[in-house]
């Protein structure tokens, strides 16, 4: 979705000029609908002049592209009060061409999985991904940068796994879509047991979440699916 500011200024924030105050509600404004649109999944443009450290802070946080390939624009009052970001993703200088710019910055936003880079392993059923599945993962992408989800494919073996691999990875990869690039899901056996040998250099780790998300039973998940 492509939000562009000259075109909400014409068509939704009419009520608004180009004082430092409207400037910044401007920014708030954009913010939260970008906002709501990322909660449904889709990635947001916001294409609009951000000038001053204000305005940037009631955009909200988000990942920045500054635009630096000209030293003064059009607007001399944008010009005056333009205070340069100290902290953004990508700085877009004047040499390159767009298409090497856009590159750049697909490789940070929808990073592709490195099967040599440090990763994080999670075993589970997942019968279903719930909740606290995904702050676990998120947990370990926190840790690690890059997760591997290794799902037991025991579907229908018993009441307890009535889920498909197929049907488990859907909903991760739903579930965690703003982290696409960075896990990838894997299917199991029935692992029953985890041993190892000699020091190997792995770390085996509990982490442990807050008590609300801890609680989250994946049988009374199960219980309410089957409405019973």
């Amino acid at each position: 979705m492509h939000l562009n500011a000259d075109e909400m200024r014409a068509n939704v924030h009419k009520d608004l000029g180009f004082t430092v105050e409207d400037r910044i509600e401007h920014a708030r404004r954009l913010g939260w609908l970008a906002d709501k649109i990322a909660e449904a999944g889709s990635y947001v443009i916001a294409d609009f002049i951000c000038p001053t450290v204000k305005t940037r802070a009631a955009f909200g946080d988000t990942f920045t592209i500054w635009v630096d390939r000209i030293t003064a624009g059009r607007f001399a009052d944008t010009n005056t009060m333009f205070e340069p970001p100290e902290h953004y993703d990508v700085r877009i200088s004047a040499e390159g061409a767009p298409e090497y710019w856009v590159e750049q910055i697909c490789a940070k936003l929808r990073p592709v999985f490195d099967m040599q880079r440090p990763t994080a392993l999670f075993i589970g059923r997942y019968q279903p991904f719930h909740d606290g599945h995904k702050r676990l993962i998120e947990e370990g992408l926190k840790r690690v940068g890059q997760v591997c989800i290794a799902v037991s494919d025991t579907s229908g073996a018993d009441q307890k796994r009535p889920f498909s691999f197929e049907y488990v990875r859907a909903r991760i990869e739903d579930a965690l879509r703003t982290h696409r690039g960075r896990f990838a899901i894997v299917p199991l056996p029935n692992i029953t047991a985890l041993y190892h040998g000699r020091d190997v250099g792995y770390v085996i780790e509990r982490i442990d979440l807050d008590t609300a998300l801890q609680d989250i039973s994946a049988p009374n998940i199960r219980r309410h699916i089957a409405n019973t």
